[in-house]
């Protein structure tokens, strides 16, 4: 029987951490217990008809709860962290509202903290990516960060010179207002009540979770609806046509690589992403840590539901 929220500022229920973790289940059990609606925080599966690639949960699959920020955007669009704020803090008023549970999940980590925290969104400027986004094609990614280390070391310091994305944006910002990015970048105080849950596996069984997923993915057409997607518009796409699964399965059709390699290197990149993933919630004293190795799901929402009602 589904514990009704009736408070209007009941709590947001965060469930974040890496992929492949099982973020998405336990939103969902914890959705049916509260009465909750879930509200999307993966930037990927914005995107209509990216669904194989970004593990989206199929609608018969979503047990008829109300699921919000999915599939909001076509492929040539750009994922907006402002639009998205607005968006999905709307949603949650909403949810709110009718008296129901806010269940938050997603493993974007500035999508969540946009939902939840203080949050200053700067300004942006396509010309002004666009030049830097072509300077780095040439002088590439460690050029680019050792620039912002310069320029604004507290951001260099907790971006990796790897997420080439995050360096451009921060250099975009600090040219078009002049301050660092860092001082912009979110505090860690909730706009409303909020409890995070953070859901971790042992790292070995994480890459085993990662590889068989990607595995089902191309198994299950990741090819075929990349192909679809193209016929879209997804090469013009900014954003989508550099996600994971999908770059890899672009060059396939391409025919810059073959399939086996683009598995393997799908797989590469996405533990890539996971570490980045537990990097950036790592740091976040307000998430409360569940362990999900043994995958047992009913003890993962015991442990889940007496944090909700501590807290």
């Amino acid at each position: 029987m589904p514990e009704r929220a009736l408070r209007g500022d009941v709590p947001v229920v965060a469930v974040v951490g890496p992929t492949a973790t099982g973020k998405s289940d336990l939103a969902l059990d914890l959705a049916e217990r509260l009465g909750g609606e879930v509200v999307n925080a993966d930037a990927m599966q914005f995107y209509r008809g990216m669904d194989i690639g970004t593990a989206k949960l199929p609608v018969a699959e979503r047990r008829g709860i109300t699921h919000h920020q999915l599939d909001v955007l076509d492929v040539t669009e750009e994922a907006s962290v402002a639009g998205y704020q607005a968006a999905a803090r709307a949603d949650i008023a909403a949810i709110r509202g009718r008296g129901h549970r806010p269940v938050l999940v997603g493993g974007s980590g500035l999508y969540v903290r946009a939902a939840l925290d203080r949050l200053e969104i700067p300004p942006t400027d396509t010309g002004v990516r666009a030049r830097l986004e072509a300077e780095a094609e040439v002088v590439g990614a460690d050029a680019m960060h050792a620039r912002l280390l310069t320029l604004d070391p507290r951001a260099a310091a907790v971006i990796l010179p790897g997420n080439r994305r995050r360096v451009i944006r921060a250099l975009e910002v600090i040219e078009l207002t002049g301050r660092p990015f860092s001082a912009s970048m979110p505090t860690r105080e909730f706009v409303s009540p909020a409890v995070v849950l953070g859901l971790r596996v042992d790292r070995d069984l994480l890459v085993e979770r990662i590889d068989r997923r990607v595995e089902r993915m191309w198994e299950e057409g990741l090819r075929h609806e990349t192909e679809t997607l193209l016929t879209h518009g997804l090469r013009d796409g900014v954003t989508a046509s550099r996600a994971i699964g999908y770059s890899q399965a672009i060059a396939v059709l391409d025919g810059a690589i073959d399939e086996a390699a683009a598995r393997s290197d799908t797989a590469q990149a996405t533990r890539r992403y996971a570490r980045r993933q537990e990097s950036w919630f790592r740091p976040d004293p307000r998430i409360v840590w569940i362990d999900a190795t043994d995958g047992d799901r009913a003890r993962v929402l015991d442990e889940a539901l007496r944090v909700i009602r501590t807290t």
